[in-house]
């Protein structure tokens, strides 16, 4: 028995099993997928010469290694993303603060002394810090008392040898260590304070903005001040 509707009112109140909407596919072979291509080599393989048990079993594995390791993939990256964020909300609490790095510069805020540390691993029997303006003019240099193995610090409160405010700026520091009677360079670690926080791209990592100096990697800092 067939049922007519006569009742113009009722058109389009009923479902249309042609118009499905579309599943999202985005070309990649799932799960289901391989199985029917499996269903498809069992269905069409030669009967004299059947697939072998373990031939089924090794094309199993493979397809479920890949599987995983793309799951794991994405897994890792988003790991590796929250990792990068939290770095970098960690970071952002330095801006204000002072971070130590190596460098062959310093910066006179003019507010606050200028300070770093010289490590050595061995006693020396002098060593004398050295500060430049950008030209290699001598602004001042002094001793540091007593150098001995491992952090000697120093600090510069921004005058020059004869006891005159320099203006705020970046000086040039350069530091010669005295052993047994012959001299030599020694690489410096100074204070700067840190003006902002960047996020570089390119899996480049995170960045500090460094007053005067420019950016460091957050990987360089060997220490962080308050002050």
């Amino acid at each position: 028995m067939s049922t007519i509707n006569n009742n113009p009112a009722l058109d389009g109140m009923y479902w249309d099993g042609g118009n499905k909407v579309p599943e999202k596919n985005d070309g990649a072979l799932t799960q289901s997928d391989f199985f029917a291509l499996l269903t498809q080599q069992l269905a069409y393989q030669d009967p004299t010469k059947p697939v072998e048990n373990d031939q089924m079993i090794a094309q199993m594995t493979n397809f479920t290694m890949a599987d995983g390791i793309g799951s794991l993939n994405e897994s890792f990256k988003g790991f590796a993303e929250s990792m990068t964020s939290n770095q970098a909300l960690q970071a952002s609490s330095l801006v204000g603060r002072s971070v130590l790095t190596q460098s062959d510069e310093i910066v006179f805020t003019g507010e606050t002394l200028s300070r770093g540390h010289i490590n050595l691993d061995k006693p020396a029997d002098n060593m004398r810090v050295r500060i430049e303006k950008a030209n290699g003019e001598l602004v001042t240099n002094f001793d540091v008392s007593n150098p001995a193995v491992g952090k000697n610090e120093f600090v510069w409160d921004g005058t020059d040898a004869n006891g005159e405010p320099m203006p705020p700026g970046v000086y040039k520091i350069k530091v010669e260590a005295s052993f047994s009677g012959e001299n030599q360079s020694i690489p410096v670690n100074v204070f700067t304070p840190v003006s902002s926080v960047s996020l570089a791209g390119n899996g480049k990592g995170i960045t500090l903005n460094l007053v005067g100096l420019g950016a460091v990697k957050l990987t360089d800092v060997l220490e962080v001040s308050y002050g």
